[in-house]
């Protein structure tokens, strides 16, 4: 899990294999709280705001014009 990495310099590709990588972090998370063997329990907060983070750096370079 990235703690307090800016995704701001990251190529689209290292987006994507980021996103990927934090989503299965977050499915596997799911199901061993389901099993009830965690051991942090916020973790799957923190895991979904990465994920909101590196969608929010896609949008963004997605929108950015293309000259700057």
């Amino acid at each position: 899990m990235a703690k307090n990495t800016s995704f701001k310099g990251k190529k689209p590709e290292e987006l994507v294999k980021l996103l990927g990588e934090r989503r299965e972090e977050l499915r596997t998370l799911r199901f061993a709280n389901a099993g009830g063997r965690t051991k942090d329990a916020s973790k799957a907060g923190k895991v979904r705001k990465d994920i909101a983070r590196l969608l929010t750096e896609q949008t963004a370079q997605k929108n950015a014009p293309v000259n700057a």
